[in-house]
């Protein structure tokens, strides 16, 4: 449906719908994100397990990819309550739960991430630095999925724009005809090819570059690259919690970032082995 040559966003959120009786409503797209970011990893470690590329055996990519599910998963779902909020956890705790409802924080993610390197590097004595290289050449495909789940569920939408392909989200202003409501910048969009397509390339050529990055430089240009890419598309998105020192929340998060990647460049120069 189009009105005004903008088309008129009515994805269904749900994949696929279960019977009332079920405790959860269905398969939601966002939750089938997650479930192929996670496979799509598992895949890529195979691939640098098999070239030699991994700082620890394949034996224990399990228990690898599994410090980094809980890693992102607490990371992001507190991180959300924490920095924009969630609405009604207060009344219900459980809320903090249905991850299918959305609300997920990148930079919360990225901060449980760190806490699961921290634990898994002094648990298999295995270097951080290296660890948080082989982390960063895979986050941006949860980024991609994740902003494009995003887009299904018609939230984190953009601001208003007149440009051709500018979509009118109902969620934008519920209550309101169609007609009435501006069409918005696809936001979510631009940073799934931003965060996830462009910044995945850029990590994979990195990383496989001959020689070897020194340890921690791959890290330390992944967080530094996210949040330029974060603090650029944030012009575009409508801001989704009170404004801090006058620029968004994304933007100010993503400074933090941006002064964290500096640990990794000023980090003692050695190269990988």
């Amino acid at each position: 449906m189009r009105i005004g040559g903008h088309w008129v966003h009515d994805f269904d959120p749900i994949l696929v719908h279960f019977p009332s009786r079920w405790p959860i409503p269905g398969l939601y797209w966002y939750g089938l994100a997650y479930v192929l970011t996670f496979l799509t990893i598992v895949f890529i470690l195979n691939i640098y397990g098999r070239q030699g590329r991994l700082p620890f055996s394949l034996e224990q990519c399990g228990p690898f990819l599994s410090y980094l599910i809980l890693g992102v998963m607490i990371g992001g779902r507190v991180g959300y309550a924490l920095l924009y909020g969630i609405p009604g956890v207060r009344t219900d705790p459980v809320e903090l739960l249905r991850i299918w409802h959305g609300g997920m924080a990148s930079h919360g993610g990225f901060f449980g991430v760190l806490v699961a390197l921290i634990l898994f590097s002094r648990s298999r004595a295995i270097p951080l630095r290296s660890l948080a290289d082989v982390a960063s050449s895979l986050a941006p495909v949860g980024f991609f999925l994740g902003r494009l789940a995003n887009f299904i569920n018609g939230e984190v939408y953009g601001r208003v724009s007149s440009l051709p392909w500018a979509v009118i989200f109902p969620q934008s202003a519920l209550g309101l005809p169609l007609e009435q409501i501006p069409p918005r910048h696809p936001s979510q969009l631009y940073e799934a090819l931003l965060e996830g397509l462009l910044l995945f390339l850029y990590c994979q050529l990195r990383f496989w570059r001959r020689p070897p990055l020194r340890l921690g430089r791959l890290c330390g240009e992944f967080l530094l690259t996210y949040a330029l890419l974060r603090f650029l598309v944030e012009f575009f998105r409508e801001p989704d919690a009170p404004l801090i020192l006058n620029i968004s929340r994304g933007q100010f998060y993503s400074l933090i970032l941006l002064l964290g990647s500096l640990f990794f460049f000023l980090a003692p120069r050695r190269r990988t082995e």
